[in-house]
């Protein structure tokens, strides 16, 4: 299959599920309203580009470059991130449902998450060190063994995780959903 290069390509309303989006580079490139949810983004680059109103839902982003990458008003169910190529991987994350979504050991370091549902994701062992959790809904996310230094819950909510077995120094929170840190000790609080 031939390599090709996008650059600065506007793609509104398109259907690319059952095919694939073809395999090469998208640069400065701009998906509105597109269907991509079960197709694949295995071995394709994204750079500065940007999906709005796309539905994305259990696409395969199997060595999947994503650099620069913003998602805003997407439909994202169960994507695993952490299959994505590591290097130089930033996306920031705008009013999306991200549920049931995977961000395993994956680097994500001053990540934007802004008015999203990322209820179940997974966050195991991933660095999101000065990330902003923005009015995000984080009910049964998963923070296991992550770095969260200096990231900012201040006005998210749902969220619980053990302090003990994650990096919060200096993280931001706010009452009343910091209480949430203190589920693990099945107390009552008034």
């Amino acid at each position: 299959m031939e390599y090709i290069y996008i650059n600065d390509k506007r793609f509104d309303k398109t259907d690319f599920n059952p095919s694939n989006l073809s395999i090469g580079e998208y640069e400065n490139c701009v998906f509105f309203q597109c269907d991509f949810s079960a197709s694949s983004f295995s071995q394709i680059e994204f750079i500065s580009c940007e999906f709005e109103e796309c539905n994305l839902s259990n696409v395969a982003l199997k060595k999947t470059s994503l650099k620069d990458v913003r998602f805003k008003n997407c439909k994202m169910l169960g994507l695993h991130f952490e299959d994505c190529n590591p290097f130089l991987f930033k996306i920031s994350i705008d009013s999306c449902m991200l549920n049931l979504s995977t961000f395993y050991q994956s680097k994500l370091k001053n990540t934007q998450f802004k008015k999203s549902s990322l209820h179940e994701v997974d966050f195991t062992e991933a660095d999101l060190t000065q990330s902003n959790f923005s009015d995000c809904d984080l009910l049964h996310a998963n923070f296991d063994r992550t770095n969260l230094e200096k990231s900012d819950f201040r006005t998210s909510y749902n969220y619980t995780f053990d302090p003990d077995k994650n990096n919060i120094k200096k993280a931001k929170f706010s009452i009343p959903e910091v209480i949430g840190l203190l589920n693990k000790y099945d107390i009552q609080i008034s």
